[in-house]
């Protein structure tokens, strides 16, 4: 017997609850356009619905409910009524767990779907904090899904993430849950959906046999063809939401006999789902007189899509050194943070570059701490290993410009770092600007400080000087 399934995909939409800028590779330069929207992508779901009535299923990866002022501002909590009008039929997780694990059960316990992690364990009792797997039902088909949350939340993300609960890789758990779902539910297929990164889950599936379908998330891959490891067909669709993929999956004899796949962009010409654009309306509505004020000018696109270096952090560096007087300055490597094109910025722009506003932080660090921070930072994103990438993009730097050999092996891929133009003395010590939480890990430097000023507000003084020029410096440079 023949039956047929659809998979939608949302991977890592970081609250993006309206249309808005994405960059778009081409043969020359890549250019900017609208894109995204949940009332777009609720009107895309319910197409694809209506077409294929009880063949399909709908997920999303994580990375849902953080990364966006109304997203942050009620700790995930406005997005619920949104989400839930989309009708996913399972998820999985990572910045959700930003509030804090018992917010995070909050919204999850609102949501008409389960949150799924096979791989989140209660610290006091040992006990898994998410069910691991769902059974979901089409016509024809019993369809298997297990979830599997980021495993850094606990490693390399701010302790209050993490608080009370740990997390695995959740390779070891699969096999068990797989061979229950296929022996004793009887399950068709055996979907994961996955917020370790494709790297991870593409060695993940080479290790563990029996997974139909992953569903990737984390490292905001815009896969136009699935990648097929031992079987397994991974697919991982974008970021913000500009992006949706569609895996049509033809299966006989519960196994994937063919299947075709479209990554699908949430563009301008599909017509809003007018009960979805109505609530996102609602929660955007209170905020639109804040975040539409013109705050500055760029005249250099921002935008966070390179790993080494990126227009957006400069622009970032730029004002914490400007506001603090550092000599350097430092910010986490984050994806997220919709493109903003050249022109004037808003409040709004700024919120998305840095959403959670932390405080801006000065530190006392040596050369030697500098570097060794560096080369953490360095195996964290370009590990051999995929498992021992627990990073974002490399670390964003001003004040510094170091070279580097990424295939090198740990803790030796730094071949020369400067300060000021000389050459970093590992005895002297630096004064560096950072924000709060982010940038200056707490195992290097000393004497820290948190300045009476957020960085949002820094932001804000640095384009009262004039427009933002944020060029890329080669802060740090692979050869």
């Amino acid at each position: 017997m023949t039956d047929h399934l659809t998979l939608l995909q949302m991977n890592d939409s970081h609250g993006y609850l309206e249309p808005h800028q994405e960059l778009f590779y081409a043969a020359g330069p890549p250019g900017y356009r609208t894109a995204g929207g949940y009332s777009r992508i609720a009107a895309l779901f319910e197409e694809t619905r209506d077409a294929h009535p009880d063949q399909v299923l709908a997920f999303d990866c994580g990375d849902t409910i953080h990364g966006t002022y109304p997203a942050v501002q009620s700790e995930g909590e406005a997005l619920v009524p949104v989400l839930n009008a989309l009708g996913f039929d399972a998820m999985t997780s990572h910045w959700e767990f930003a509030y804090g694990p018992e917010q995070f059960r909050k919204v999850a316990g609102r949501l008409d779907y389960p949150v799924l992690a096979d791989n989140c364990y209660d610290d006091a009792t040992g006990s898994l904090v998410f069910p691991p797997y769902t059974v979901c039902e089409t016509e024809g088909l019993q369809v298997g899904v297990i979830g599997i949350a980021a495993t850094i939340v606990d490693k390399v993300m701010p302790d209050s993430f993490s608080k009370g609960i740990h997390f695995s890789l959740g390779n070891e758990e699969l096999p068990g849950h797989i061979a229950h779902l296929r022996d004793d539910e009887g399950v068709d297929l055996v979907v994961a959906i996955s917020h370790l990164g494709f790297p991870q889950e593409v060695k993940l599936a080479r290790e563990v046999d029996g997974i139909d379908v992953l569903l990737s998330g984390h490292t905001h891959n815009r896969l136009f063809e699935p990648a097929v490891v031992n079987d397994t067909v991974i697919i991982q669709s974008g970021c913000h939401g500009s992006f949706i993929g569609r895996l049509d999956l033809t299966v006989e004899n519960r196994r994937v006999k063919r299947f075709d796949h479209e990554l699908i962009v949430i563009g301008e010409e599909i017509r809003p789902d007018p009960g979805v654009e109505e609530m996102v309306g609602k929660v955007m509505d209170p905020h639109r007189e804040r975040l539409s004020r013109v705050v500055g000018e760029t005249r250099i696109g921002l935008n966070r899509n390179t790993v080494i270096e990126a227009t957006m952090d400069n622009f970032l560096l730029q004002a914490l050194i400007d506001v603090t007087g550092a000599r350097m300055a430092f910010s986490n490597g984050w994806r997220y943070g919709a493109p903003v094109p050249p022109g004037p910025l808003t409040a709004n722009d700024l919120w998305n570059i840095i959403p959670v506003n932390p405080p801006v932080s000065t530190v006392e660090i040596t050369g030697r701490e500098l570097r060794a921070m560096m080369e953490e930072n360095l195996e964290r994103t370009f590990s051999r290993d995929p498992y021992g990438q627990m990073g974002g993009y490399v670390k964003r730097c001003m004040g510094v410009t170091l070279y580097c050999r990424i295939e090198n092996p740990p803790g030796l891929r730094i071949q020369e770092f400067f300060v000021g133009g000389r050459r970093l003395d590992p005895d002297a010590v630096y004064h560096a600007a950072f924000v709060t939480g982010q940038g200056v890990p707490p195992a290097y430097g000393k004497n820290r400080e948190n300045l009476d000023i957020r960085a949002i507000e820094a932001l804000e003084r640095y384009l009262s000087r004039g427009p933002v020029n944020a060029d890329l410096r080669g802060s740090v440079t692979a050869i």
